[in-house]
C-alpha cells in the first residue's frame, strides 16, 4: 500500500505542478522582474526596417483572396514589406490566382517537401534581415508587423512570437469553447515566460525571425517554427512574446478534427525532445531549462501518464485507506463526470464555455500519448493534413 501511495502522491504532484503550480510560480517571478525593471529588453516603436512576410500554403485557393487582401491591408510601409507566398506542390489553381497580384512574390515548385523545407528555401532567398511567417488560414491584425518588428531593436532578440486567437461562434460547441479557453491561458503563460526570460518555442500561426539567428531546419522537422525558435533560445538569443501582434483563425470544426491536429503536434513535440538536447541541460541555461521542462516536457510526457495512474491508485487508496484519499477520489469522480458530460454535449450549444474545459483537457492529454505512439512508429509525415474548421460569420 505504501508503494501505491507513493505513486499517487508523485502523480498528483506532477499534475498539480504542471497545470497549476508552474503557471503560478512563473507569474509571480515575471511580476517581480517587471517591477524591478532589471533585464527588460529595448523597444523602438519607430523601428521600421525592410521585412519579408512569408506565407507557406498548400491547395488553399479557396481562402487566398481573403489572405492577400489581409496582407495588403497591413499597416506597414508598402515599399518596406515584401509579401511572399510559397505554394509548393499545390495543384488547385493557387499559383495562377496569386500571380494576378503584382504586389505578391510567388515561390513554387511541383514537389511538396513540407513546411520545414519551404522555410529553409525562403530564408535562403530573402534579402531582408527580418522575416515574418504566418499561416494562410490566419488573418493578422493591421499593426501585427509593426508590433512584432519593434522588438528587434534589441540585438539579443532573435525571434518574436505573435498571439494566436481563435474565432468562436456563439453556439459554444466543445471544439471552439475548449480551444478558445486553452489559447487564452497559453497566451497569458507565454507573456509571463517572455517577461521572465524567453518563450519556449513559437507557434507557426505568426512568428518572426532575425535571419542571422535562424538555423536551417532538418527537412523531416515536424514542429518547424517551434524547433527554429528553441534553437535561437538555446544559442543565447531571446524569444519574445507580443500579444498585440495576433493571428486569428477559426476553431476546429469539432473535437475529432482538433484531435487529429493535436496528435500531429504531439508527434512533433516528441521529435523535438530529441532534436533539442541542450534545452534539457540545466547547466547550459538554468532559466530556459526551468521554463522548457515545466511548460513543455512535463505536459508532453509525465503529466498525461500521471493522469492515467491517478485513477487506479486513487481508487485503491480510497478503498483501503480512506480519509483524504477518499476526498481526492470523489474529486476525481466529479472531474471525470464533467469530462463525460462534455463528451455527451459535444455537439450541443451550451452557454457556459467553461463547461467543456475538462473534456478538452483530457482530449489534449490523450493526444500527447497518441502522438508518442505515432512518433515511435514513424507514422507522422512532415506533410500535414489540414484540420477542417468552423465557419464564423
Amino acid at each position: 500500500m505504501y508503494f501505491v501511495a507513493v505513486i499517487f502522491v508523485v502523480c498528483f504532484f506532477v499534475v498539480s505542478y504542471t497545470f497549476l503550480g508552474y503557471p503560478l510560480i512563473v507569474g509571480i517571478l515575471a511580476a517581480l522582474k517587471r517591477k524591478s525593471g532589471i533585464g527588460q529588453h529595448q523597444i523602438n516603436t519607430h523601428f521600421q526596417p525592410p521585412v519579408a512576410l512569408v506565407i507557406p500554403c498548400y491547395n488553399e485557393e479557396y481562402l487566398l483572396s481573403q489572405k492577400v487582401a489581409n496582407c495588403l491591408a497591413l499597416n506597414y510601409p508598402k515599399h518596406l514589406l515584401e509579401i511572399i507566398f510559397i505554394t509548393d506542390g499545390s495543384t488547385d489553381g493557387s499559383v495562377a490566382l496569386l500571380q494576378q497580384y503584382k504586389q505578391i512574390t510567388v515561390l513554387h515548385q511541383p514537389e511538396r517537401k513540407g513546411k520545414a523545407e519551404a522555410e529553409n528555401r525562403a530564408m535562403a532567398l530573402v534579402k531582408q534581415e527580418y522575416v515574418v511567417f504566418c499561416d494562410a488560414n490566419t488573418m493578422l491584425n493591421a499593426d501585427a508587423i509593426k508590433n512584432i518588428i519593434k522588438h528587434f531593436t534589441d540585438e539579443k532578440v532573435g525571434a518574436v512570437s505573435g498571439e494566436k486567437r481563435v474565432n468562436q461562434s456563439e453556439d459554444g460547441l466543445a471544439s471552439a469553447a475548449g480551444e478558445g479557453l486553452y489559447w487564452k491561458f497559453e497566451s497569458w503563460l507565454k507573456k509571463q515566460e517572455s517577461d521572465l526570460h524567453t518563450v519556449p518555442g513559437g507557434a507557426g500561426e505568426l512568428i518572426a525571425f532575425r535571419k542571422s539567428s535562424f538555423t536551417p531546419l532538418n527537412p523531416n522537422t515536424i514542429l518547424d517554427d517551434f524547433v527554429a525558435s528553441m534553437r535561437i533560445a538555446i544559442n543565447g538569443g531571446k524569444v519574445v512574446y507580443e500579444p498585440d501582434a495576433y493571428a486569428t483563425e477559426n476553431a476546429s470544426l469539432n473535437v475529432k478534427e482538433e484531435t487529429k491536429r493535436k496528435i500531429r503536434i504531439a508527434a512533433g513535440a516528441w521529435q523535438s525532445l530529441f532534436m533539442l538536447p541542450q534545452a534539457l541541460n540545466p547547466f547550459h541555461d538554468a532559466l530556459l531549462f526551468f521554463i522548457y521542462f515545466s511548460h513543455k516536457v512535463l505536459r508532453w510526457s509525465l503529466a498525461p501518464l500521471s493522469l492515467i495512474l491517478l485513477i487506479p491508485s486513487g481508487f485503491i487508496l480510497h478503498y483501503y485507506v480512506g480519509g483524504w484519499f477518499s476526498l481526492l477520489w470523489i474529486g476525481q469522480q466529479l472531474f471525470y463526470f464533467m469530462v463525460l458530460a462534455g463528451r455527451i454535449f459535444e455537439h450541443k450549444p451550451i452557454g457556459i464555455k467553461g463547461f467543456f474545459l475538462p473534456y478538452y483537457f483530457i482530449v489534449t492529454n490523450y493526444c500527447m500519448l497518441a502522438g508518442f505512439v505515432r512518433y515511435v512508429r514513424g507514422k507522422q509525415s512532415v506533410q500535414w493534413e489540414k484540420a477542417k474548421r468552423i465557419s464564423v460569420d
